[in-house]
C-alpha cells in the first residue's frame, strides 16, 4: 500500500530532540534560558530589533494591537482571506475589523482598497502574507505614514521571506510570526513579535504574563491587564534547532514549488505567482476551475482515498457565522469569495521528494478528470 502523504510534516532532527531531553533533565521547563537564547537568535535575524516569544502568533497579534493602542471605537483594516485569528484579535481588543477585498492574482490584500477604507476611526492595518508571499511593504508603509496609522504585520506564514532583499521583521512596525507545527519553522506551538524599541518589549513582557513586573526582593506589581501566553523552554529548544535550519527548509520549499509549477502548468488551474526570490513558499495553493467549485469536497475526499492530504486555506472570514452576526455577508468581497470557494492547498514540506510531487500531480490530474 502506498504511504499516506500528509499535507505537511515538521522536520525535527536528532540534535533538536536531544536538546529537548536536556531541558527536561535540567528541571527548568517553563520560560527561562532557552527562551532568552531563542529571542536573541531571532533578534539577530531581525537586525537587532527586540523580539519576544509567546505561545501563539494569535497572542502576538493581540498584544501588538494593544501596544499600538488599539481599543474600543477603533477600526482595523485587514483581509478576509486568512486564518480567522487575524480578525478575532481585533474583536478581542474591542475594535472593529474592516475587511477589504484581495487582488485576485496575488491573493493578497488590495492596497488601493485599503486606502479607500481608511477613516477617522482607522487605527491600524493588518496585512497578511498568505502562503508566505509578502504583501507590498513599500505600499503598506506609504499608507501608514501618510495617514498616521500603525501596521501590525501578520507574517505568521512568512518566516524567512523578504521584501526586495530585506528579511521580514528586520524593518517595519510590529511584526508577528507563527511557530505552529505547520509553519516553516516550529516550536511545537508558539509565536513571537518583533518590536521597535525596548519600551514596547517591556510592555509585551507584561502582557504575556498577567501584567506583572517582578522586583529583586521577590515581590511584584501588576499595572496592566495581561494574560498567560509565555512560551516554555521545552518549546524554545525545538525552535533553536528549527531556526538553525530555516534557510535550508525555505530553499527546499522553493525547489519543490518550482516542480509543482512546471508539473501543473497545463491543467487549467490558478497557480500562485511564480515568486522564487522573496516568498518562503509556506504553502502551495491552487485555485480550481469554476466548474469544479461545487465539487471541491468530493475532490478532497478522492485525494484522501488515494493517500494524499490536501487542505482549504481559507474559508472567507467574513462569511463565517460570527462575522455574519456582525453584519458581514456574501457579495461584499467578490474576489475573496471567489478564491475562497475554489482554493486548494497541496502537500508541501522539506522532506518531500520529486516523486511525491509527481504523485500529487498525477493523482490530481486523474481525480479532476473524474469530476
Amino acid at each position: 500500500m502506498t504511504d499516506f502523504l500528509p499535507f505537511t510534516r515538521p522536520d525535527i532532527d536528532e540534535a533538536t530532540i536531544a536538546s529537548v531531553a536536556d531541558v527536561l533533565r535540567s528541571g527548568w521547563l517553563t520560560t527561562g534560558p532557552k527562551c532568552r537564547e531563542l529571542e536573541a537568535a531571532l533578534s539577530v535575524r531581525a537586525g537587532g530589533r527586540p523580539v519576544r516569544l509567546v505561545n501563539s502568533a494569535t497572542a502576538a497579534l493581540e498584544f501588538a494591537l494593544r501596544i499600538a493602542g488599539v481599543s474600543a471605537g477603533d477600526e482595523v483594516i485587514t483581509t478576509s482571506l486568512s486564518w480567522v485569528a487575524t480578525a478575532n484579535v481585533i474583536l478581542a481588543v474591542g475594535a472593529t475589523p474592516v475587511f477589504v477585498d484581495i487582488d485576485p492574482l496575488t491573493r493578497l490584500i488590495d492596497l488601493k482598497l485599503v486606502e479607500q477604507a481608511i477613516s477617522a476611526k482607522t487605527k491600524a492595518i493588518i496585512p497578511v502574507d498568505l502562503a508566505g508571499f509578502p504583501v507590498d511593504r513599500e505600499g503598506v508603509y506609504r499608507l501608514a505614514n501618510q495617514y498616521g496609522i500603525r501596521v501590525v504585520e501578520d507574517a505568521a506564514q512568512s518566516q524567512g521571506a523578504n521584501w526586495q532583499g530585506r528579511e521580514l521583521g528586520s524593518f517595519g512596525d510590529l511584526v508577528a510570526f507563527s511557530f505552529h507545527p505547520n509553519k516553516n519553522m516550529t516550536t511545537g506551538e508558539g509565536g513571537c513579535l518583533v518590536m521597535n524599541n525596548e519600551d514596547e518589549a517591556r510592555l509585551f513582557e507584561k502582557l504575556r504574563l498577567q501584567g506583572v513586573t517582578r522586583a529583586p526582593d521577590g515581590t511584584y506589581d501588576c499595572d496592566v491587564l495581561g494574560g498567560k501566553a509565555n512560551l516554555t523552554d521545552i518549546a524554545a529548544a525545538i525552535g533553536l534547532g528549527q531556526l538553525a535550519r530555516l534557510d535550508e527548509f525555505n530553499a527546499r520549499r522553493r525547489e519543490l514549488a518550482k516542480l509543482y509549477c512546471t508539473s501543473l502548468d497545463k491543467l487549467g488551474l490558478g497557480l500562485p505567482p511564480a515568486e522564487f526570490e522573496q516568498s518562503n513558499w509556506h504553502m502551495f495553493q491552487i485555485v480550481l476551475p469554476e466548474r469544479l467549485a461545487a465539487q471541491r469536497p468530493k475532490l478532497i475526499a478522492m485525494m484522501k482515498e488515494a493517500g494524499i492530504a490536501v487542505g482549504v486555506h481559507y474559508p472567507a472570514i467574513h462569511t463565517t457565522s460570527l462575522y455574519r452576526q456582525l453584519g458581514w455577508h456574501e457579495g461584499q468581497l467578490p474576489h475573496t469569495e471567489a478564491i475562497a470557494a475554489r482554493i486548494l492547498t497541496l502537500p508541501l514540506f522539506p522532506a518531500m521528494q520529486k516523486s511525491d510531487i509527481e504523485r500529487v500531480c498525477s493523482t490530481l490530474t486523474h481525480v479532476m478528470s473524474q469530476l
